[in-house]
């Protein structure tokens, strides 16, 4: 995607080898860098990226079929690509070609330029709506909020949907461009691990960092707990700018080290925090204590440097009082004060985040993203926290992601749900029955499953299956509207599906 970016051509080709310093300042006047050899235009810069299935090296020579005048290729494969570039191109040697994106895009869209803040979130669980929080708070006192998350990428006067919680770097770059270019002051964006272990955000410099917490997902990529926590670290460690605000929950035991570690790290969580300080040293804290929390919203007494004032959410459940606490702790950081907070009490929700499905039968079913065993452990004990007679929740596993979270899954729906309703969620290119098969184990001690592989049949039988005053989660998909089956992607929204089958049971 180039918005606003113009290829930069020359008419002389040049040969041999050029320092990146100077390959720096091409990109200042403008040069068009790409990751993408098909990309290419005459006179552009190919960078040769780290790939966890490809290698960027080999796709140069159809990068130089296609005109490159730039090859940036990393260092430790220099005699491997210099008789197949130094004679057709300029080759610049970097130790880290995927952090030399970053430094390249940030010289190329003049970032260092900018007054834009940036707030980065990482995190298992939260994320999306604590952007959604940051972004209601600062809008309502006067400041102008762009997010790049889950959802979207949206700023005043432009939207358009998420491919990935975290673009590529060179799109990242180019958003914030823009974002500047319509006078936005704070961009706040969704860290996802893979982002920040591919080095994504590289060239960046975050003005306040958020860590909401850390439970077992994405370990088909990371292959354990601490390198998972170790790559959302990297925000903290490698991109929050000196002297700028860590803010870490210390509910949370990654948290707690990470808050340690942290210089300038601020503390939010529930509780009193001076249970912590023995562990994470004498750090400043944002403590929350629930006042009250019913079906029909929450109050929160939060407390900070002395200070105490009450906050008022239409928002449901203890983890979300969590992602209020965390919106308040970076709107403190970024200069708003204590009664700025009054404005939550106005905050709607997120879509897809336990999102109600407004229907004319009175049914209560909500659609939520929880797809973590954390996730769902989070949700499901907030619905049975409240009065409803049952629970009903229809939850399924991703294809070609961590099996070894699909039984722990369903172990979370078994402790929680009066009725488990396995199906699919995104199969890809695994076959639902086998992923069903996976989680299965986990429903042992289930009271009641029920099973149908295709999810609109399965959602079908649990609003069929409801009784006066039970309560259906949909959990898995949120807001998402599509669902990717053996390498193609249909349309298929949960709240759509709920309202057929209202439509279809009642």
């Amino acid at each position: 995607m180039f918005l606003f970016s113009g290829s930069h051509s020359e008419k002389k080709t040049k040969r041999g080898v050029m320092d990146f310093e100077t390959l720096l300042k091409e990109a200042a006047k403008g040069l068009v860098v790409r990751t993408d050899s098909r990309k290419i235009l005459p006179g552009e810069c190919f960078v040769a990226m780290p790939g966890t299935h490809v290698r960027g090296i080999d796709y140069i020579p159809a990068a130089l079929d296609k005109g490159a005048q730039y090859v940036v290729a990393p260092a430790s494969a220099r005699d491997l690509v210099a008789p197949a570039v130094e004679k057709r191109a300029l080759a610049v040697y970097h130790d880290n070609p995927a952090v030399a994106l970053g430094l390249l895009a940030r010289a190329h869209f003049h970032l260092t330029d900018r007054d834009l803040k940036l707030v980065g979130i990482t995190g298992t669980n939260g994320k999306t709506t604590t952007s959604y929080i940051i972004e209601h708070l600062l809008a309502a006192t006067g400041i102008k909020v762009g997010v790049l998350g889950t959802v979207n990428y949206r700023w005043p006067g432009f939207v358009m949907d998420a491919p990935l919680t975290t673009p590529d770097c060179w799109m990242i770059h180019e958003l914030l461009y823009n974002m500047k270019k319509a006078d936005v002051d704070v961009a706040v964006m969704e860290v996802s691990s893979h982002a920040l272990d591919q080095y994504r955000v590289a060239g960046l410099d975050f003005d306040a960092a958020v860590l909401t917490n850390v439970t077992q997902d994405h370990l088909d990529y990371h292959g354990d707990m601490e390198t998972y926590f170790q790559a959302k670290t990297r925000l903290f460690s490698t991109y929050l700018r000196p002297g700028r605000a860590g803010v870490i929950n210390f509910n949370d035991p990654y948290g707690r080290r990470l808050l340690t570690s942290t210089e300038g790290g601020i503390g939010y969580g529930i509780g009193d925090s001076s249970l912590v300080t023995h562990e994470v040293g004498d750090k400043p804290m944002v403590q929350g204590r629930i006042l009250s929390l019913t079906g029909q919203g929450m109050q929160i007494e939060t407390s900070y440097k002395g200070k105490s004032w009450v906050v008022e959410s239409p928002l449901i459940g203890a983890f979300n009082a969590m992602n209020l606490l965390a919106a308040q702790a970076v709107g403190l950081q970024l200069g708003l004060n204590c009664k700025d907070m009054c404005v939550l009490k106005d905050f709607p929700g997120v879509p897809g985040r336990l999102e109600r499905v407004i229907n004319d039968q009175g049914l209560d079913i909500f659609v939520d993203y929880a797809h973590t065993p954390d996730a769902l452990e989070n949700v499901q004990h907030t619905l049975k926290s409240l009065d409803f007679k049952r629970l009903i929740t229809v939850f399924g596993c991703g294809g070609d992601r961590d099996r070894a979270k699909r039984p722990l899954m369903a172990k979370a729906v078994a402790r929680y749900a009066d009725v488990a309703v396995l199906t699919s969620d995104n199969p890809r290119s695994e076959k639902p029955e086998a992923i069903m098969d996976d989680a299965r184990p986990g429903l042992a001690r289930a009271a009641v499953v029920l099973e149908h592989p295709d999810r609109q049949t399965a959602i079908t039988m649990a609003v069929a299956g409801m009784q006066p005053g039970d309560v259906l989660l949909i959990a898995g998909k949120g807001h998402e509207d599509y669902q990717q089956i053996a390498g193609t992607t249909i349309h298929f929204s949960d709240k759509e599906a709920a309202l057929r089958a209202i439509g279809e049971t009642r």
